[in-house]
Parts: structure tokens; sequence; C-alpha cells
């Protein structure tokens, strides 16, 4: 009778309990592995002993992560269960590494430390991103107010230009503050933005894809039509000139360009976009000082004009040094000197990561961002509705190109844009606004397991 009754027991679980969570649930006690290891090894390497200590920057996230996966099986048990652990391990990482500069700049004599603001920042962004899967039953209800979301980007990208609450930081005007507590609106402003074209692009799709008139060998959009391109180039130029941040406005223009070709399938608007990007990247150069100067550093970074310059290329040219320094497997974490980097805690915290862990653990957490990016076209490929599915490559693209942009300026490929690496760099409104990501994707991924039972 109990043989009956456990074997009859053990597929009404499974069922009840989809396979997804429990994968979830054993890679986050993995994830967590991951994290107590780095820090024990931070630990060892820089203060030679173990101590307490290390329970602070590991159990508080771990917790957490766990309260996240609690509201997954509750309330989105169909949502995929790679992307939270995926997350969370980036997180974790970025605490560890930020941790050992921490103690870096303590043994040195330094106050100003950032990894216990940034683990009750991941703390906070993780339970706002539980909230959202909690109080957002279905992602499609966001499809009603697009033009709401529209307006509220605008807003908050306008925002940092307020007399008194806008705050000037590092030459970038992208930062709102009342006292020591600042935020950067910006950030939240992206996902508005994914929400805003996604709704505006399955309205006009049809329009902007197939009607216009034939120049040479291709259909050229009504100039009615070619107005939102415009609108949002200008747009674009605007955060760069307001602002003096080429990075925003790289990633505002760049997630339109995507978006806008997803729903029409027209290499038109990529081809004018690139074309106007470019475009107003080369007259900026010339035109702003500030821009120029990032150029001038990264053409030629090695340059004593350059090099020494304020906000010149020293900063690149030690982060490529470091990372020469770790060679293929790294000098260990604790082992080498990444506190020589400026703002390695944050802009160029993947400089840190390539020389503790040398090119094998760069390319390693490059394949982990990958992965990440694919679990979101992978839900977005899922889903035969045309909103869900530029939501979730809108939403996947601008972690995509947040990483693209900032690795590239790291190893020298691109200016530097004054991106963060999202998850890993130190800073709250970057880790919210990324977890929330995470959050609506879940969401997503939930819906279309939902369509697929049903």
């Amino acid at each position: 009778m109990s043989n009956v009754s456990l074997t009859t027991a053990i597929p009404m679980l499974l069922k009840a309990v989809p396979r997804s969570r429990n994968f979830e649930a054993v890679l986050l006690i993995w994830v967590a592995g991951i994290h107590a290891f780095a820090l024990a090894q931070v630990q060892l390497a820089v203060l030679q002993k173990m101590s307490w200590d290390m329970l602070f920057y590991w159990a508080p996230p771990a917790i957490t992560a766990a309260i996240v996966h609690y509201v997954l099986r509750k309330h989105a048990v169909g949502a995929d269960g790679l992307m939270l652990p995926l997350a969370y391990l980036l997180n974790g990482l970025g605490i560890a590494m930020i941790y050992r500069l921490d103690l870096a700049e303590l043994a040195r004599g330094g106050i100003e430390t950032y990894a216990d603001r940034q683990v009750w920042l991941t703390c906070f962004a993780m339970i706002v991103a539980a909230a959202v899967v909690r109080l957002v039953p279905n992602h499609l209800v966001l499809r009603r107010y697009p033009y709401l979301a529209g307006a509220m980007a605008v807003f908050l990208l306008m925002l940092p230009a307020a007399p008194v609450i806008g705050k000037t930081i590092n030459g970038a005007t992208l930062w709102i503050g009342i006292g020591e507590l600042s935020f950067q609106p910006g950030e939240v402003a992206k996902i508005l933005l994914a929400i805003f074209f996604a709704g505006y692009l399955v309205s006009k799709k049809d329009t902007l894809s197939e009607i216009g008139s034939r120049l040479l060998f291709m259909k050229v959009p009504r100039a009615k039509d070619l107005g939102p391109i415009l609108l949002f180039w200008a747009a674009s130029l605007g955060v760069l000139v307001l602002q003096r941040d080429l990075g925003t406005s790289i990633l505002y223009f760049g997630l339109f360009l995507v978006m806008i070709y997803t729903a029409t399938g027209r290499a038109f608007y990529v081809g004018a976009g690139l074309t106007m990007m470019v475009t107003g990247a080369l007259v900026a150069s010339r035109v702003f000082d500030y821009v120029g100067r990032r150029f001038d550093a990264w053409l030629d970074p090695f340059a004593a004009e350059n090099y020494n310059a304020a906000g010149g290329s020293y900063q690149l040219v030690q982060a490529l040094f470091g990372m020469a320094n770790g060679d293929v497997i790294g000098t260990g974490l604790g082992g080498g000197f990444p506190q020589l980097i400026p703002l390695a805690e944050s802009d160029f915290i993947l400089a840190a990561i390539g020389e503790e862990l040398g090119l094998a653990g760069f390319f390693a957490v490059l394949a982990i961002y990958l992965l990440l990016v694919y679990r979101g076209l992978r839900i977005a490929n899922s889903h035969p509705d045309d909103f869900s599915r530029l939501l979730s490559i809108g939403l996947s693209f601008v972690i995509g190109l947040q990483l693209f942009v900032v690795a590239s300026g790291v190893m020298g490929l691109l200016p530097m844009t004054g991106l963060t690496t999202p998850f890993m760099a130190a800073g709250g409104s970057s880790l919210v606004a990324n977890w929330v990501i995470v959050a609506l994707l879940l969401r997503i991924s939930d819906s279309s397991f939902k369509r697929v039972e049903a």
C-alpha cells in the first residue's frame, strides 16, 4: 500500500513542481557556492585568513535570491529556469570583485568603499524584481500604455537637467539627487523606451514596412513615416549634447534600430540609422571637446598628450596593462593589482576581472552574459504575438548592447562611453534596472509556458 502511494505521489509532485523550478533551485545552490568560494579566495589572498565578515557579503544576496525563487515558484511557475541563476552569478562575482578592491583600498589607507553598499543594493534590486513578477500578472497589460511609457521615458531623460536636483558626476549630467542619495533616471528610461517601441511598432509596422516610393533598388518610406527614426536620432544627439553622455546616446538609438528592424524586416532602417549614428558621432567628435578627447584617447592611447590629459587614456592604458598581467589564467582573485585602475569597481570592473581571472575567466564571464541574452531571445522566439516578441528582444538587446560597448571599450576596440557593466558594476540605478529587465523576461516566459499548457 505504501509503495503504491509513493509511486502515485512522485509523479503528482513532479507535475505540481515543474522541473525548471527544481533545476533553478539546484543552480542557485551551485551559484551560491561559487559566490562563497570567490569571497573566501579573496580573503585568503589579501588578508591571509578567513573571517566571519565573509557572511555579510554572501548571506543577504543568497537569501534574497531564494526569495525571488520562491516568488517564481508560487506566481510564475513556468518562467525560464536559467535567467535567475545567471543574473545572480554575475551579481555575486561583481560583489566579490568589489570586495576585493575595497580590501586593497583599506590596505593603503583609503576610506571610500563600495562592497557593503553593493550588497544591500543587490538585495533591494532583487526584491524589486520579485515585486514586478508578483504585481504584473500579465505583461500584455503594458501594451495598453505605449505612449504613457514613452512620455515617462522622455520626462526621466530630461529630469537630470532640472535645477537643484540635477547632478553632474565625472562630466556627465545623468543623475538626480538630494543630499547623499542619487539616482540615474536614464536606467529606468531604457525599460520604458523598450515598452514604448514595442507598442508603437506593433501598431505601425505595416505602414513602416510596406508603404513608400521606390528609389533605385529599394522602397523608401514616406517622409512622415521616417519621422520616428529622425526623432530618435535627434533625441539621442540631444542626450549627447545636453547630458554629455556618449554611451547612453548609443544605447537609446541602437535599441530603436534593432526593434524597428525586427518589426519591419527592412534593412533600409538599419542602413539609414547606422549612417546617421556614425555621422552624428563624427560630427560630435569635432564639435564637442569631451567627445573629441575620448576619440583621441581611443585612437592613440599611448601618446603622452592623451595619457597625461585630464579624462585622457590613463585609465584605459592601466586597464590594458592589468589584463596583460593576467595573461591566460589570471593572477587569481586577490593576486593582482586591479586597484591601480581608476574606477575599477564601476566602469572598468571587466578589466579587473580580466587581470585576476585571466583571458579564460574574462571569456567565461562574457559567455555567461551571452547565455543570458540568448535566453531572452529564446523567450522572444517562443511567443507568436508581436508585442511579446518585440519587448523580449528589446529588453535582451539592452543588456547585450551594454555589454558589447563596455567590453569593447575596456579592450580598446571602441571609445569609452561611460556605460556600466550589467549586474557587476557598482551602482544602484543600473542594478535595479537590470533586475527589472530580468523580472519582465521571466514574466513573459511564464506567459509562454501557460499558452503551451493551455
